[in-house]
């Protein structure tokens, strides 16, 4: 009977040891729910027609890659006007300046002011002659007077002659120098700012990802931010899920969660990443504990690895996982 009874022993241990190690998992555990992605809506800057698509729907992009491109012929049109404006305004204050600094035209100057000083030279020695004379009486009034009014007038020559010879060394035009430079300054930043409006109807993509899909065909009319590609990256993959009341405090943001699919590679991970703060469901009145449970609050998790090549809208299974089980980003 002894060893009767030690194999009944050995076998209720190995029972007893089998339910512990090969339970199945507690139901409460497993959260159902869909892989979901934050898309990237991508448009152009500004209302024009779509010149060209360089993605199709599928197509995978890195960062920087073109993606799509605008008519940019108006702006072109803009970008020739302001080019001439600025060659036109360059060569006005080249002029301005070369003006204020000629040395052929200061040396006219001066000689028109000796000139002008030679003559009253003159006209002041006739005069302080006219003046003896006609205090001698050899000499009528008229005569002085003639005198003195030449004289009057060659003092006001000169006076003429030295301030241009002053205002052509003094930068006499440095107010328009002044007014044409800040004009040239303004068709100058005109320029840069239709260079850049140019550059962004050329679109790429700001990150890598999935094209998801594209709305718009060349020669079709899209408003500024109106979408034209849908792009998916990777890390913007993620599985939303509900958890009931009162299994939400066995969630926690940062934990790490294993996804099951059907037809899906095993070891699939994410992380818990949004955790809502108000149920999504609720009955009218709660009547009892029991009906508690029909409070759902949404889940999301980022998907890592391997697990962001499952196809958005695929349903999956959620369970807790160790966080020494499975791979890391």
């Amino acid at each position: 009977m002894k060893p009767v009874a030690f194999f009944i022993a050995l076998a209720l241990l190995t029972v007893v040891v089998w339910g512990v190690t090969y339970r199945p998992a507690n139901p409460n555990d497993v959260f159902l729910g869909y892989v979901e992605g934050d898309i990237l809506y991508i448009g152009p800057y500004e209302s024009e027609r779509v010149a060209s698509i360089a993605v199709a729907a599928g197509s995978e992009v890195k960062k920087g890659d073109p993606l799509f491109t605008m008519s940019t012929t108006l702006l072109d049109r803009a970008r020739d006007e302001a080019t001439a404006r600025i060659a036109q305004l360059e060569a006005q204050a080249e002029n301005l300046q070369a003006a204020m600094n000629r040395p052929e035209q200061i040396a006219v100057l001066q000689a028109a002011l000796e000139r002008a000083e030679a003559a009253l030279q003159l006209s002041r020695s006739d005069y302080d002659r006219q003046r003896k004379l006609y205090a001698d009486g050899h000499v009528a009034k008229a005569a002085l007077d003639r005198a003195e009014m030449a004289r009057a007038r060659d003092e006001a020559s000169v006076k003429e002659a030295r301030r241009q010879v002053e205002a052509s060394r003094m930068a006499s035009r440095s107010q328009e120098i002044e007014a044409a430079e800040a004009s040239l300054k303004q068709a100058r930043a005109q320029l840069d700012a239709l260079n850049i409006r140019i550059k962004r109807q050329s679109v790429v993509s700001p990150a890598d990802g999935a094209v998801q899909d594209v709305f718009f065909r060349p020669g079709e009319i899209v408003n500024a931010g109106q979408p034209v590609i849908a792009l998916l990256p990777p890390e913007n993959r993620k599985v939303r899920f509900y958890v009931s009341e009162p299994e939400l405090p066995k969630i926690s943001l940062g934990e790490r969660m294993r996804v099951t699919c059907d037809g899906c590679a095993s070891d699939l991970y994410g992380r818990v990443s949004y955790i809502a703060g108000r149920q999504e469901y609720t009955p009218p009145v709660i009547f009892s504990d029991k009906e508690r449970a029909k409070l759902v609050f949404k889940v999301e998790a980022h998907l890592e690895g391997a697990a962001r090549a499952v196809p958005l809208g695929m349903p999956v299974a959620v369970t807790p996982a160790p966080e020494s089980t499975g791979s890391t980003q």
